[in-house]
């Protein structure tokens, strides 16, 4: 099957160009700490030792609160960090899944932070295996408001889905345009479930939680149950509408989610090569977006969106661009701060990208984390079983952006918690580039209206800018 994904590759990109910058050179693997001159490493935490003991990372935007979220994946863990000196960042909370070693699956995977009133609250996603405790756990929601305290950190809810065994994989935290914080989660069905996170928190019945549904109409049946892999959610400022970009294994699709509980379907992205497909980011306007697909030898695909977001086409098929680190690698998650992106790159590390010119991507910087010979980095299982320590799938996993300073922060799964800083980003708001103020940070005070200058039509070429 892996052939088979690489010849759909190779016809794929036959005709597009190689968007790697030529003036930076490819990495020496025996380097186990090698940047670029515009990357500068602030400080390093290596969590738990071994491999596959870290999964995604979250890292909170108020200036007044310095706090990574650390998600433990195979310790069944969330490990919080107080940032405040990066340089040295201190743990200043720990909690595992009770009974660990009673369980077994991914463990904690993906973690997100939000905000409702004046509380603020991390919700920690699971995934456990059947014949384990809890395969119908999904996640473990937090109150942290009084970090640093770690004695005012408290379980205040967790969220099952018994219909479906085997917990989310991935979720996302969403300050929908009618003023309620949703949490959208994937399951191991052909759908994203979407949750009402002030009935979570505020001791509803549970039966009132879920609020919406979002079918996949692009599944990979060959994986799973047919369900989303990732997703990204975000207010279109031209359509006014709330919209869920959905990595859907078999392709994309992007819904209308304006009303949670009736989803409309507004277009796909379905052709050669879109098997796994993994990633889903748009630009803050909606007229670009970066995908990926988790097989080796591919690299990010860059794509137009606006006949879709028109309305002039029901399926995009052909990109405009694709950019890779390395032609034997495969890239896995990316967060877009426009023009940038910033990518967790499995053995390639950080590395950050530029679409100033969406056709040409030109990378900015790297900096190499996975401490790994080539070729024991690039994977997206663990061949050797959920508990393995020789699992050769090594490398940077999760990747996040602090919009008020430009503070990076990057996962590795082997080698833990890493903070970074890029010569010329600074911090980002989407109204210094001429786009929305939009990006996976979420304004939880006022909503998305208020990260928009302005609603215009999307233009002839799909940009909904705010000049």
């Amino acid at each position: 099957m892996r052939r088979s994904f690489i010849i759909a590759a190779v016809f794929a990109f036959a005709s597009i160009a190689r968007a790697q910058d030529p003036g930076v050179a490819l990495k020496s693997f025996d380097q186990k700490h090698a940047g670029s001159e515009k990357m500068h490493m602030l400080g390093h935490v290596v969590g738990h030792p071994g491999a596959w003991k870290a999964a995604d990372v979250e890292l909170e935007q108020d200036r007044d609160r310095p706090y990574v979220y650390l998600c433990g994946f195979v310790n069944f863990d969330v490990q919080i960090y107080d940032i405040r000196n990066t340089a040295a960042p201190k743990k200043v909370y720990e909690w595992t899944i009770e009974n660990p070693e009673l369980h077994r699956g991914i463990g904690a995977m993906d973690g997100k932070y939000f905000k409702i009133g004046n509380k603020y609250y991390y919700a920690q996603s699971y995934q456990f295996m059947q014949g384990s405790p809890d395969t119908d756990l999904g996640a473990v929601i937090f109150d942290v408001t009084g970090l640093p305290d770690a004695s005012k950190v408290k379980v205040v809810a967790r969220i099952r889905y018994p219909q479906s065994p085997g917990g989310f994989h991935n979720t996302f935290a969403y300050k929908h345009s009618d003023g309620r914080v949703l949490y959208f989660a994937t399951i191991n069905q052909s759908k994203a479930l979407i949750y009402d996170l002030s009935k979570v928190v505020s001791g509803a019945p549970d039966s009132s939680w879920l609020v919406g549904e979002v079918p996949n109409p692009t599944p990979y049946r060959q994986i799973g149950g047919g369900g989303y892999h990732d997703f990204y959610v975000g207010y279109d400022p031209a359509t006014r509408q709330d919209k869920f970009y959905g990595a859907g294994l078999g392709g994309y699709s992007v819904w209308d989610v304006t009303h949670p509980a009736t989803p409309k379907q507004l277009f796909t992205i379905t052709s050669l090569g879109m098997d796994i497909a993994h990633t889903f980011t748009p630009s803050p306007d909606g007229h670009y977006a970066v995908t990926e697909t988790e097989y080796q030898y591919t690299p990010l695909r860059i794509w137009d969106l606006s006949a879709g977001q028109e309305g002039k086409t029901q399926n995009i098929d052909l990109p405009i661009s694709a950019w890779t680190a390395d032609w034997r690698d495969l890239s896995h998650n990316h967060e877009v701060r426009w023009p940038y992106v910033f990518v967790s790159a499995y053995e390639d590390g950080l590395q950050v990208f530029n679409l100033k010119d969406p056709k040409n991507p030109k990378t900015e910087g790297y900096w190499y984390t996975c401490e790994c010979e080539h070729g024991h980095g690039f994977g997206g299982t663990p061949d050797n079983g959920w508990q393995s320590t020789t699992s050769v799938e090594q490398g940077a996993f999760g990747v996040d952006v602090r919009n008020y300073d430009g503070l990076i922060v990057l996962s590795d799964m082997r080698s833990g918690l890493w903070l970074f800083k890029l010569d010329g980003f600074n911090g980002w708001n989407g109204h210094d580039v001429g786009m929305p103020n939009i990006s996976s940070v979420q304004d939880y005070d006022h909503g998305p209206d208020k990260m928009v200058k302005a609603v215009v039509p999307h233009d002839a070429h799909g940009g909904s800018l705010s000049r």
